[in-house]
């Protein structure tokens, strides 16, 4: 149950704490005085999507929260995300909005994603928009509605997983049947690109190798140049010494006087070292100096090879190791295509099994959403019957189709609005009322199957007036002692009915417009309640008969 939802710089509300609670809670208000704007902050708060044009005027930042009690711990939202209930039940969900788009959202302190909000949310609170009856007019949706009612999922997705596996062999068999002006194509095509990739004779790694000889080549000279010296420096040549000479002579004439002391034998001992790696550095010059061989064809060469595999890379891959995947493929596409024929029977006889399978799962999903159908058309009926619907029928009609990736089902509502009259598509004989009845009426019954503590109607009585008003009132009292209602109302008869009247007040304080939500008392209630029936010109017989709808609520509520 939504216990408290806290409002800050969404729109024009600066600041609201709304506590609602159990029961049947009515929001009403003027139009445009910001009681859609509540809503949208319950579905921020949900992971809904949201603009940046929510936030208000002048403010860095939107933040909202919502606090549930008596949340169970084990909602599929919460073990997904590893959220837990405190110890009395409570979950507090927190969502951050600032101007340039980030999202902060938590779930009782705890770091969590907008998508993962919106997973939790979806188990905890169902907002029913004012267009939300729209969505009966389209019938793709009405397969899914049947499906959460029957909780087929599990047999969907056995089915989803044939019917995947039959895809993939449908898109194998038509990529191998080409004609045979393609295949040649196609096949002329690899061959050659497989002939000058193996020419190539590519070599994981040589890129780097190249890169680097070619460097040294490119630099031969200076290279040798470099060697040269350092091998002067260090051993000399006939007509002068080199270091390793002169550490040698130095070691000598320190050897002569090494036993007087400690510290002459640790500095004999460090030249000696020294001389040591002198001679060693020495040697490892005078071997690269040897192995050097530098001469314009290898140069010219290792120029080519770069070229050549710059060239390849540009064709078939960023680097030679993609040059040879791609050459893989390329052989493994040429094997498939001359083996297509091979390929195609055994292909064939395996997408024949598929297909069977296919139909075996689809045969036990359509048989379970027939079996649900029946309940659903009963409980629809009957839910049609309270809000004064009783001439209505509603059916569920079943039409074969080929395998699609919802089932082999095509599933849409009937219904015949007047006695004698055909059964007929919602879309084309449905008023605006009577989609808001219907969608009423479908949202209860899907509501009994879920774990969602917290319904949300906004402006549900849309095209509904007079008795069907009365009735659509009674429904929500009735839902209300299951779950708990919240609902966005101009009609007094709603209203009245609610355990819980809030108003929402639109006002100007220095220069800027901002939003309250009161809690009303009887007497506030009133005459709300003489303004949603008469007006700005409230008078006494309106009060008189706000009173008596009052009590004519009380009445009802304590009768259920």
């Amino acid at each position: 149950m939504l216990e408290l939802l806290h409002i800050e710089n969404i729109a024009v509300i600066e600041s609201a704490d709304i506590q609602f609670r159990p029961g049947f809670n009515a929001l009403t208000g003027e139009t445009g005085a910001g009681k859609s704007i509540v809503i949208d902050a319950m579905g921020a708060v949900l992971g809904g999507r949201t603009s940046r044009e929510l936030i208000r005027t002048g403010a860095e930042k939107a933040f909202v929260s919502a606090e549930f009690s008596h949340v169970p711990a084990d909602l599929p939202g919460l073990a997904e995300t590893g959220v837990t209930p405190d110890g009395d039940g409570n979950l507090l969900l927190q969502r951050e909005m600032t101007g340039d788009g980030k999202n902060l959202c938590r779930a009782n302190g705890r770091p969590i994603t907008v998508s993962q909000l919106r997973r939790i949310g979806a188990d905890l609170l169902n907002i029913h928009g004012q267009h939300d009856g729209q969505q009966l007019l389209d019938e793709e949706q009405h397969g899914a509605y049947l499906d959460r009612f029957g909780r087929t999922e599990a047999l969907l997705a056995a089915y989803r997983k044939e019917y995947d596996a039959m895809a993939e062999l449908q898109a194998n068999i038509r990529a191998l049947r080409m004609d045979e002006a393609e295949k040649a194509r196609r096949v002329d095509s690899l061959r050659f690109q497989i002939n000058e990739l193996e020419r190539a004779e590519l070599v994981p790694g040589e890129e780097e190798e190249l890169a680097a000889r070619r460097n040294l080549l490119r630099n031969g000279e200076k290279y040798l140049g470099a060697l040269s010296g350092a091998d002067y420096c260090l051993s000399g040549d006939d007509g002068a010494a080199g270091a390793v000479d002169r550490l040698r002579e130095a070691e000598d004439a320190m050897g002569t006087i090494r036993t007087l002391g400690d510290d002459l034998a640790e500095l004999y001992k460090r030249l000696e070292e020294l001389r040591c790696e002198a001679y060693d550095l020495a040697e490892i010059i005078r071997d690269k100096r040897a192995e050097f061989d530098f001469s314009p064809e290898e140069l010219d060469a290792v120029e080519s090879r770069s070229d050549q595999l710059y060239r390849l890379k540009k064709k078939y891959g960023a680097t030679v190791e993609d040059c040879l995947a791609y050459l893989d493929k390329c052989r493994a596409e040429l094997d498939a295509i001359e083996t297509a024929d091979d390929t195609l029977v055994r292909l064939e006889k395996q997408l024949k099994k598929a297909e069977t399978a296919v139909r075996a799962a689809g045969e036990e999903l359509t048989k379970a959403r027939k079996a649900a159908s029946k309940l659903l058309e009963d409980r629809i009926q009957k839910e049609l019957g309270d809000l004064d619907m009783h001439k209505v029928r509603f059916h569920i009609q079943f039409e074969e189709k080929a395998p699609a990736p919802d089932g082999c089902d095509g599933i849409r509502f009937l219904m015949s609005a007047n006695v004698g009259e055909d059964l007929r598509p919602i879309a084309k004989i449905a008023s605006g009322g009577e989609l808001a009845r219907i969608m009423l009426a479908l949202k209860n019954v899907l509501a009994e199957q879920e774990a969602i503590g917290t319904l949300v109607f906004d402006e549900v009585d849309t095209g509904v007036s007079g008795r069907a008003a009365q009735k659509v009132a009674e429904k929500l009292a009735q839902v209300s002692r299951r779950k708990q209602v919240l609902c966005v109302t101009h009609l007094p008869q709603l209203a009245a009915m609610a355990d819980t009247h809030f108003s929402v007040e639109k006002g100007e304080e220095k220069g800027r417009t901002f939003t309250h939500v009161v809690l009303l008392n009887r007497e506030a209630r009133k005459a709300e309640l003489a303004r949603i029936t008469g007006g700005s010109k409230i008078t006494e017989a309106l009060l008189a008969s706000a009173g008596e709808l009052l009590d004519a609520a009380e009445a009802y509520r304590k009768s259920i």
